[in-house]
């Protein structure tokens, strides 16, 4: 019997051992499986930006030096020439509540003509101190006068535009006066050229050979060809307080003083936003550049609040004082749509920095990113905040008036030659933020 198991045993272990073997010579030859391979990233070209505009650099952009240029914004200085041709538009108010505009360009050569030109100031002058810009005015405020001191800034401060640019007397403001008829006051008449400045720069030896790689702003990256929807943005999903983060934005209105405002009406068709300004017959008027009979138009339009006062010992002559070391809530508008940012700056040394907000409304760590563009900046006092305006066009009646700007307080500060002021501009600081009395009470209260 044990027998005849272990021959049933043998058979079925062969017959196991036969269907394998026939399995084995049935199945196709082959080797292993290939694995499969991942497809490439594509390789980017080198990041090239213009330093303004975060856009891809035409065969003409030469990678120098900024050049920055002080431009009046007095009502009888206005139409002004050049600013069409401006990559970023800074306005900033100044004494008895006018405001001043700031052009920046990343080639002085494609300027033309720019002007009327005006006195430098330092809360402008702090926001390129970083970037080592050509700073162009005539005259300064003695606090300027200070920061150029300190900053050793040297020929780069073109503080005597009257000596190489041209008057034009006979110019006619957009209410028909000119200086040439008695109407109009001597310091709205003066000019630079592109060809002027070349003069300068040559004749006081500059470097404008400044090769960077970075933007004035963190640009969405050009060589993806994307452009950020704001409606889509990292925070558009939540509110504050205050109401949503990212609301409508075809209409703009900026309040930098009672008598001085700003607006800008959103254009899909182009995509920008059309610069308006009130006059002191009661209207809204076009932002138009004298040289070319363009309207300012501006993709990117960001409004920045921060607290503006008087330098304590300068209120007669109404020197203002901007806070830019603690930062502060903005805007950042485009394609109709306004975000609500913080914004950041620090020591004059200190670039600008945007940021998005966290959910509690606070600065997040992550950088704003601002599409690819011209923009235009507004730095406005945070007690004219809740007069900032965004909406959209449907809700608002264009053809309103709007509060006179008036003229009759300016004061125009220009430092006179030899003026100063006895004091570091740390000192100025620190008695227009109140630190140096607490300095004073307590030596250890201030780093």
């Amino acid at each position: 019997m044990k027998r005849k198991l272990l021959i049933v045993l043998a058979i079925l272990t062969l017959c196991v051992a036969l269907a394998a073997c026939k399995k084995s010579e049935d199945a196709p030859a082959s080797s292993a499986a290939p694995e499969a391979t991942a497809t490439p990233e594509p390789t980017l070209p080198p990041y090239e930006a213009n330093a303004l505009t975060g856009e891809a650099r035409d065969a003409d952009y030469k990678n120098q030096r900024i050049t920055a240029v002080m431009v009046n914004n007095i009502v009888a200085a206005r139409p002004q020439r050049g600013l069409s041709k401006a990559d970023i538009l800074f306005e900033i108010k100044v004494e008895g509540g006018i405001t001043r505009f700031m052009p920046l360009y990343t080639n002085y050569e494609d300027i033309g003509e720019i002007g009327p030109v005006r006195s430098g100031r330092d809360q402008f002058f702090r926001l390129i101190l970083p970037w080592q810009a050509l700073y162009v005015h005539e005259g300064q405020s003695v606090v300027m006068q200070q920061y150029a001191i300190d900053y050793s800034y040297g020929n780069l401060n073109i503080n005597d535009v009257g000596n190489w640019g041209d008057r034009d007397p006979g110019r006619v403001n957009w209410n028909g006066a000119s200086y040439n008829s008695g109407t109009l006051a001597y310091e709205h008449t003066l000019y630079m050229t592109s060809d002027e400045l070349a003069a300068y720069i040559q004749d006081h030896n500059i470097d404008m050979d400044r090769p960077t790689d970075s933007t004035f702003f963190n640009f969405v990256d050009y060589r993806t060809g994307e452009t950020r929807d704001l409606s889509a943005s990292l925070d558009s999903a939540y509110s504050d307080k205050y109401g949503p983060v990212v609301s409508d934005g075809e209409y703009i209105e900026i309040e930098h003083s009672p008598s001085y405002k700003t607006r800008f009406l959103y254009d899909a068709a182009s995509n920008t936003y059309t610069m308006q300004q009130n006059y002191s017959d009661g209207q809204w008027r076009d932002t138009v550049d004298e040289a070319n009979d363009t309207t300012l138009a501006f993709p990117n339009v960001l409004v920045l609040y921060t607290d503006i006062h008087t330098y304590p010992g300068h209120e007669a002559k109404d020197l203002q004082y901007a806070e830019y070391a603690w930062g502060g809530i903005g805007y950042y508008c485009y394609g109709g749509k306004c975000e609500k940012i913080y914004w950041q700056k620090g020591t004059p040394q200190e670039a600008l920095r945007l940021y998005y907000l966290t959910e509690d409304g606070q600065c997040s760590d992550t950088p704003l990113e601002v599409n690819t563009g011209k923009s235009y900046v507004a730095v406005t006092d945070v007690d004219y905040a809740e007069n900032f305006i965004h909406t959209t066009l449907a809700d608002m009646d264009l053809e309103s008036t709007t509060t006179k700007t008036y003229e009759s307080d300016y004061v125009e500060d220009d430092a006179e030659a030899g003026e100063t002021l006895g004091m570091s501009t740390d000192d100025l600081t620190n008695n227009a933020t109140g630190a140096g009395d607490a300095a004073a009470e307590d030596p250890e209260a201030v780093g």
